[in-house]
């Protein structure tokens, strides 16, 4: 391919395919391994369910913030890739990984007294023990689950993404296979409910990882990365700005996740029955979304190389055409969403169940305020992409946090109960949220580059 034609648009939608494609699989196929973990347990017992979900949702919290710092290394590792600067890449992914590891131990103790915490949050105490039993097993997968997002942002930003997925793909199927034997005792395992539940997931993890790790340290072509040589010898330089970008990535990734649980909460506060109802439509959403939230991470890769080369032409049209394909597929996904809420809500549900036809009826409207949901969503995940593409993470962190919390949680309040709007006054003002964090993102991002092509010229 000549430089014009690796110009074209053509070549830039191709390339972002090919780049965000492994990426948008990887997310699913983490989805999947969730969805697993509910339905095996969901067939094990009701209150081990209920205490798999306290114990899983104190990791995902966790781990959510650690990988603010592994998304750090993307942007890093994508701008010194596209300055051909193969030292500077293993620095900033190996420094990552030191930062991963030490935020990992340190959030151990907060994990393994997490009984006495669930109490004090008026749990039940024997839903508390046994989310305990859960979590004091699954906290050791925080080391490999953090580690194998460092090296996915190397991949990424190799735009070599195709061995992310393929193991994930094999850490969903090894996750399945060992779920079904260790929580009911299948194959000859010994029967550990819960317990069984948190090995399969921190073998999983552990098997996506040391797939990753030997892929990086035996392929041909990452050979002269080195990543693993000398893992001990510490670049401080690297460490530190690996760890100045990501704190602000892991508040703000943190204030959007916790805006989602706290929606939660509000809905919980309308009955069990609009609580459940919001759980199938966020689940839609949630799968939906992981199609730009895939992009989003294309975005970073491909402003950043554009970005290390110096080439603001080729950074312009790469943050166009992924956000091009972004709105595109989520106009699809509200089409479908607003075409099919009946039929998409009724996959989650038993017409033996008593409820199912009020679960319909409170679901749907959710979901067709989901469809307006899926647009604002998807470009406020892909401004940031494009910000964290050209390092800018501060400013994008304050911008998530008001948009978030004092306008979308504020609005969500408002709207679901000030005026009596419900569930889907809850979900609007989430949609307001995202909607004003979309705006301020985009308007970031346009202002930083009339800089940065000044500041070329």
């Amino acid at each position: 391919m000549n430089r014009a034609d690796d110009r074209s648009w053509g070549a830039h939608i191709w390339a972002t395919l090919a780049l965000g494609l492994p990426l948008v699989g990887t997310q699913i196929a983490q989805i999947a391994i969730a969805t697993t973990d509910v339905v095996m347990l969901g067939w094990y017992g009701t209150e081990e369910l209920a205490a798999t979900v306290l114990g899983s949702q104190a990791f995902f919290v966790v781990y959510i913030f650690g990988v603010g710092f592994a998304t750090a290394v993307l942007p890093l590792a994508a701008q010194a890739e596209g300055r051909n600067d193969p030292t500077h890449v293993r620095r900033s992914v190996r420094m990552g990984m030191w930062i991963l590891l030490i935020y990992a131990a340190l959030v151990m103790p907060l994990l393994w007294f997490l009984e006495p915490a669930l109490i004090a949050l008026g749990q039940k105490p024997e839903l508390a023990a046994l989310a305990s039993d859960y979590i004091r097993i699954a906290q050791w997968g925080m080391f490999p689950a953090l580690l194998m997002m460092a090296l996915r942002s190397f991949f990424a930003a190799r735009s070599r993404a195709q061995i992310v997925l393929w193991s994930a793909l094999i850490g969903t199927l090894v996750n399945g296979v060992l779920n079904y034997a260790l929580i009911f005792g299948n194959f000859g395992a010994p029967e550990m409910g819960v317990r069984g539940a948190a090995v399969a997931s921190v073998v999983s993890s552990t098997v996506i990882f040391l797939i990753m790790a030997g892929w990086a340290v035996l392929h041909p072509r990452h050979l002269e990365y080195r990543l693993f040589q000398r893992f001990w010898r510490p670049e401080w330089p690297a460490f530190f700005e690996v760890f100045r970008l990501g704190l602000p990535i892991g508040f703000t990734i943190l204030a959007e996740v916790g805006l989602f649980m706290a929606a939660s909460v509000m809905m919980g506060w309308l009955g069990t029955v609009p609580l459940a109802a919001h759980g199938i439509a966020i689940q839609l959403a949630s799968i939906s979304f992981m199609i730009p939230l895939g992009l989003s991470h294309a975005a970073t890769v491909r402003v950043g190389q554009a970005y290390g080369r110096g080439d603001m032409d080729q950074l312009a049209r790469a943050a166009h055409t992924v956000m091009g394909l972004s709105v595109v597929i989520s106009l699809m996904a509200a089409a479908l969403f607003w075409t099919f809420p009946e039929a998409l809500v009724s996959l989650f549900l038993d017409e033996a169940n008593a409820d199912a036809a009020e679960l319909l009826r409170v679901a749907v409207p959710l979901l067709l305020v989901a469809a307006a949901f899926q647009l604002v969503d998807a470009i406020q995940a892909i401004g940031a992409g494009l910000l964290r593409g050209i390092k800018d993470t501060r400013i994008p962190m304050i911008i998530a946090v008001i948009s978030y919390w004092p306008v979308g949680l504020s609005a969500a309040y408002g709207l679901g109960f000030g005026l009596g709007y419900g569930g889907p006054g809850v979900w609007a003002g989430l949609a307001l949220g995202l909607g004003v964090a979309a705006v301020l993102l985009n308007l970031r991002f346009a202002l930083r580059g009339r800089f940065l092509d000044v500041a070329r010229a």
